[in-house]
Formats: C-alpha cells, structure tokens, sequence
C-alpha cells in the first residue's frame, strides 16, 4: 500500500520505519525541514534501538522518502497516518493546534483526487476529538462527505520508548475504531501477519482504550512506589512484598475486580484500607492514592442513592443486600447503605435476599446490620413476587439467576434498575437502566 505518515517525531518515524521494512511505500512528512532531511538521507530522527538500520534499509530500497509538501504526500498515497503532536496546555487541556492544520491539509488535497482516501488517527486525542473535531475539518476543507470521499479510522498506538519497533512488531492488541467496516479493513491489513488480538470498535471506544491503557500504568506504578514508601517505613523488604504479590495471576495480576460495577465492601476491603491508611499516618506517611480509595469508594455509593432518587419513585424494591452475591454477608454492604440513605430520603423499601435468613445471622453480621437498619426484619420478604409486584422501581444488586426469572413478572410502568450489568432480556417489559454502562 502507498501510505503518507504525518508527523516525523517518535510515533511517526517508527510507523513509518516499520510499515516501509513491511514492504509498503511510505512517504513521511513533517514541518520540520531538518526531520525530513534526515529520512531522506537514511538516519533515524530519534533515538530508537533498532530504528536506524531499519531507515536506512527502507531509503536504500527506495519504500521510504520524506517532504515537506503534505499536498504531494496525500496526492501519491491511499492512505494518510496522522502522528502529530498533541502536547499539554496549563490547565491540562491537549494542544490540538498541529492536528487541526494536518486535517485541514489532508482535507485539500482530498478535495481535488477522485479516489477515496484514507485518514488514520494514532495521535493521542480525548475520546470524542476525532468525529466531532477532526471530521468537520477533514469535510470542511475537502468539500467531501466521510464514508465517501473519504474515509477515517483511530487507530491507537501502544508503543513504549526504548522498545517500540518490539512493540510495533509484536502487538499485544491491535485497535481500530472506524466510521465504516471499509476504512476498518483498510488499516487492519497492515497487520494482518502480527500476533495479537485484532480489535474492530467506534472510533470512541479506540480513542479511550488509549487512554485507560496509560492510566492504569500510571496508577500501577503509583501503587507500587505508595507499597514501597509504606514498607521501608515499617523496616519490610517492598520487593519481597511485591513479588509474593506478583504471584497471584487469579486475582491480583488479572482482569479480577476490573470490570466498571458498583461500590466494593465486606469485611475485608473497607476494614484492611481503614488500617492501612491509619498505619501510614502513624509513621507521617502521606499516600494519596491509598487515602483517597476509600472516597472514590463513597464517590460511587453517592451516585447510587442520587440515580435512584432521580427516578422519582416512592415504592423501591431491592434484590439482594449482601455485598456480592452467593454470601449472606451483609458487613458494609454498600446496598445496605443503599438501603439506609433511601430510607432517610424518605422512600419505601422492600428486600428480598434468598441467601439473607435474618433468624440464621449471627456475630458480627448481624450486629452490623441491625445497627444500620434496626427495622431490617420489617422491610425484608419472603418471595420476589411481593417485592417486584409492589414495586415502582426494582434495583437489581447482583447477578443472580433467581433475581432475572423473577424479573420477568415485571410491569412496564416500573423501572428496574441494574446495578450488576444484567442486560435483561428483551421479554421483560420494565424499562431497564444501567447504572455505569
């Protein structure tokens, strides 16, 4: 494939370099005379293993040049890659200044060829940035409507500084989020020999992965340096800590607990981050990221009562008030708080729990739960029937077969609301809201 690839810095020149020793031929651009010069006499720009021989092999072979004329870029080429820049403004807003002038660029030149060209964006930009920011620009200047003169894709990258042509090479996903299955299968065959998972999606979805992606290294790093600082506190070898830590791949190293849901709770969770964070500070430890779980926690919780308080209903039924299901442990529960805010806010409650026998609670279980909700005897019921029958809106906790059979007795003038991600089946006629999806 002919591709022009926007933007010499260290994406680009790697995109490049890769998809030239691929055997595609690439014409690289760039404002920056000095960037283009260097491609065009075989040296890599930036300071990459690997990425030099790879350059001058591609020049050699003739699959690889550079310009400065983005116009000759899109006229000789399919598809245009875009890699611009995209840096932090003060208030932490990107700078999408070199990316409006790309687009606007592409755009011309799409303008005057007669064959559908192919716009894709690896520049990092917030979700949202390519339809509403970019296709307007892209059809502003080309006079051309997306899916048809041109068509656009996000496609994000995922190399690290230090090993992007192994990251390039040897994928662990690729993502493509596009306007149509066309411009999809466009780029995917750029990869189509690489390992890893192939990923077709919206644009939207390509564009927060990106995202999610650094985030979650970002906080992995954080946690591991806030374990670090806590330990050598306490005189304890962090890395022993961490490599014991490292040795779980069912729950710690995993997709465990990583699904967006409802607040956490039990008798583990909230109690051990309680003495952890009180631990730190009896050393004069600040950690943010492990004082601050506990309120991203209550910030969840929050959203909870004022979603079902938004509903304006008087009658809420709740199916399960155990903090997960397959227990009958109700030790902070984030639905018994559930249960309590509505109570105060003055709405009507009925339970029903099958794992939750009030005569068989015992110990700590029990005096948490009639401490919360000292009338819980009166609000609970014995079949789903009496709670959903009754009920103007039905909150759904976990996701519990018996709850979804039961569901099905609903009315379509009630709102059932799903706290566990259950999809219901289209043969339930309640209108059913989700609470984070």
């Amino acid at each position: 494939m002919k591709i022009s690839v926007f933007g010499l810095g260290y994406v680009g020149s790697v995109c490049a370099a890769c998809l030239a020793d691929r055997g595609h031929t690439v014409i690289g651009v760039d404002s920056a005379a000095s960037k283009v010069d260097l491609i065009r006499s075989g040296r890599a720009p930036i300071v990459e293993p690997e990425i030099g021989a790879l350059i001058q092999r591609a020049v050699a072979s003739g699959r690889l040049t550079a310009t400065l004329d983005s116009a000759y870029a899109v006229a000789h080429t399919e598809m245009s890659i875009v890699c611009v820049g995209t840096p932090s403004q003060p208030n932490g807003s990107l700078s999408l200044a070199a990316i409006e002038a790309v687009s606007r660029e592409i755009g011309k030149e799409i303008g005057r060829k007669r064959t559908r060209h192919e716009v894709v964006i690896r520049s990092t930009v917030v979700p949202g940035t390519t339809r509403e920011f970019i296709i307007p620009r892209l059809a502003e200047s080309s006079g051309k409507k997306p899916g048809d003169g041109f068509g656009l894709t996000f496609n994000p990258e995922f190399l690290r500084e230090g090993s992007s042509i192994g990251d390039f090479l040897n994928p662990s996903k690729t993502v493509v989020g596009g306007i149509d299955q066309v411009s999809i299968a466009a780029v995917m065959s750029l990869y189509t020999d690489l390992p890893g998972a192939k990923i077709s999606t919206s644009i939207e979805v390509a564009e927060m992965v990106k995202y999610v992606d650094n985030s979650w290294h970002a906080l992995k790093v954080v946690f591991g340096n806030e374990i670090g600082v806590l330990a050598n506190a306490l005189n304890i070898n962090s890395h022993d800590v961490m490599n014991i830590f490292f040795e779980d791949k069912r729950l710690n190293i995993s997709t465990a607990y990583l699904r967006p849901g409802f607040a956490f709770g039990g008798s583990c969770l909230p109690k051990d981050l309680r003495a952890l964070a009180h631990l730190a500070r009896n050393k004069d430890l600040n950690l943010p990221v492990l004082n601050h779980i506990i309120d991203s926690n209550k910030m969840l919780v929050d959203r909870g009562v004022d979603w079902v308080l938004r509903q304006s209903k008087k009658r809420i039924a709740i199916l399960g008030i155990s903090f997960k299901s397959g227990t009958d442990d109700m030790r902070e529960s984030p639905f018994v708080e559930l249960v309590e805010r509505l109570i105060g806010k003055g709405c009507e409650i009925r339970i029903y729990d099958p794992n939750v026998q009030l005569a068989r609670l015992v110990g700590s279980n029990k005096e948490f739960l009639t401490r919360v909700i000292p009338h819980i005897a009166d609000l609970m019921v014995p079949n789903i029937s009496d709670a959903v029958e009754w009920a103007e809106a039905i909150v759904v906790s976990t996701n519990n077969p018996v709850y979804m059979a039961g569901l099905l007795a609903a009315r379509s003038d009630q709102v059932i609301l799903d706290f566990a991600n259950l999809k219901p089946p289209d043969a339930i006629p309640a209108k059913t809201l989700a609470f984070l999806w």
